[in-house]
């Protein structure tokens, strides 16, 4: 651990507390704004229809949003792949790479430290494989590198085409909103460009990080924007087609909220995410909403978390057995 924290952490003092302090300040205010705007959606809410809702929902309606979810989460797998394959590790296996995947981001999310938890399951999985902290850090590096390219790209898409879908809790206009997706997608474009043109990498010297090519970050953003979007056609299919809520708004909106969630380090994104979808999609009938959003909580986020738990509880307690076996 000291030797993955020396390794990872290679800032000034000063600066380093200048960051950490700015962050936590940001998340709280995110955290605070999130926790007002929820108590004052979730007022005059009657959750006796919110039970009926979902226990009305069809069983066919939740196995395809299971399927969705298990599709977005072997995505993810696909990120640690990618990163191992980027820093030349080829020799580690599929199998390995969505191990550390799986078990990494629903208990790192679930906690809600995702910057610490998710380094040291990662480490505890590939250590075991010759990888070591310069190692894991360039994969975490990298694995972020694939999320935000695959969430940035979505969301430039989804606001172009649905321009006023987060002005309910932005409060920009939809001529700049569509301004800031048109540059946020030449920004990318821009990056993908610059990464073809040459091999890159950044760092310092005991932390050196090799980048992506070009077709391996074309192959980033696609896994991404395919994370993404199986994540919010999960619940799309889980909320009633009486709402009639377009499918581009509700991508853009699920991509606004999971980025706000992410940012603000609260546990799984708990009550900012939440805050962010019924201010985007909910109107004067909230309840079908809440219910759908409550059963894509369980099925995205709790069931995941319980299995992540017990895989790398089981994984940590099969290694100390034949560790104890060995002479």
């Amino acid at each position: 651990m000291n030797t993955l924290e020396v390794t990872v952490l290679q800032k000034t003092p000063g600066s380093s507390a200048r960051v950490k302090g700015l962050g936590v300040a940001i998340s709280i205010a995110i955290a605070g704004m999130a926790i007002f705007a929820l108590t004052h959606a979730l007022k005059h809410v009657d959750y006796g229809e919110v039970l009926a809702v979902v226990r009305h929902t069809s069983t066919g309606l939740i196995a395809v949003a299971s399927l969705l979810v298990v599709a977005s989460y072997g995505s993810l797998t696909l990120y640690d792949l990618l990163a191992l394959r980027t820093i030349g590790r080829t020799d580690v296996p599929y199998r390995i790479a969505a191990l550390a995947s799986f078990t990494s981001y629903p208990i790192a999310h679930g906690i809600g430290a995702v910057a610490l938890v998710s380094p040291v399951i990662r480490y505890r999985i590939y250590s075991c494989n010759g990888l070591g902290a310069v190692d894991v850090a360039n994969i975490c590096f990298l694995t972020g590198l694939t999320f935000w390219l695959g969430n940035l790209t979505a969301l430039g898409l989804s606001l172009l085409s649905d321009p006023g879908a987060i002005s309910l809790f932005d409060y920009l206009p939809r001529t700049v909103n569509s301004g800031l997706a048109a540059a946020l997608l030449l920004a990318i474009v821009a990056f993908l460009i610059w990464s073809w043109l040459s091999p890159r990498s950044i760092g310092t010297r005991r932390w050196p990080v090799r980048l992506p090519s070009g077709p391996m970050v074309l192959l980033q953003i696609a896994i991404g924007v395919f994370d993404l979007g199986a994540a919010a056609l999960a619940m799309y299919v889980l909320i009633p087609a009486g709402m009639n809520i377009d499918i581009f708004r509700l991508t853009t909106v699920f991509i606004a909220a999971t980025l706000l969630g992410f940012a603000s380090h609260t546990p799984a994104g708990l009550g900012v995410f939440d805050a962010a979808i019924l201010l985007g999609l909910g109107g004067e009938d909230k309840e079908p909403l809440i219910a759908a959003l409550l059963m894509f909580r369980f099925l995205y986020h709790f069931l995941p978390f319980v299995m992540a738990l017990g895989l790398f509880g089981a994984v940590e307690a099969w290694r100390g057995l034949r560790t104890k076996r060995e002479p």
